[in-house]
């Protein structure tokens, strides 16, 4: 694409290496979407595999492959399991292709409990990668998001030229409930003098 525009030089954040590099000459490239859902090469199995591969993808730190289709006592295959040996974190992974559906939600906290239930030792998070998240399952993910920790990945496959790009933006992420130090007794009296 010689017409293209061009950034002579563009400071660009890597996410997954924590750094800024230094890009010379990034050219405009036009992408286009590709559903995964029925797709006949790039299926399920084969998403799972890449994360697996290449868990910094998912943008959820450090982290390590514990397991891939780890069996739940009468729940199920967990699609993957990640670990952040660090922060003592555990990440239980449900993938599905297309629009998220409820039996994927309860899926996904189905595995959550049956796992931290299992490994008390680790402070674990449900995560539900989908292609599309529409806002009704995103708001009640979020009702669920103060007792349960629940991150929601929106996968975005595009092509780009002759190569596929998985993109995953976290829609919505887990809640840290803080404690309000009022009802601890720890601040002091207003001074309206």
């Amino acid at each position: 694409m010689a017409d293209s525009p061009q950034c002579a030089r563009l400071l660009v954040y890597d996410y997954f290496q924590s750094e800024a590099i230094v890009a010379e000459q990034l050219q405009y490239v036009k992408s286009a979407k590709v559903w995964l859902k029925g797709h006949p090469q790039y299926h399920e199995a084969w998403l799972r595999d890449i994360i697996a591969a290449d868990p910094t993808i998912l943008g959820l730190g450090d982290i390590v492959l514990k397991d891939k289709e780890r069996m739940q006592p009468k729940a199920g295959r967990l699609d993957l399991l990640f670990e952040d040996p660090e922060n003592n974190r555990r990440y239980e992974v449900e993938l599905m292709l297309g629009r998220v559906d409820e039996s994927h939600i309860i899926r996904s906290i189905e595995y959550w409990d049956n796992e931290r239930k299992r490994y008390p030792q680790y402070e674990h998070y449900a995560v539900i990668v989908a292609e599309e998240i529409t806002s009704r399952f995103l708001n009640v993910i979020s009702l669920f998001n103060g007792s349960i920790p629940i991150i929601a990945l929106q996968l975005n496959a595009l092509a780009v030229e002759d190569r596929l790009v998985l993109n995953f933006t976290r829609v919505l992420d887990a809640v840290t409930l803080g404690v309000d130090q009022e009802s601890e007794g720890e601040s002091a009296p207003a001074d309206r003098a």
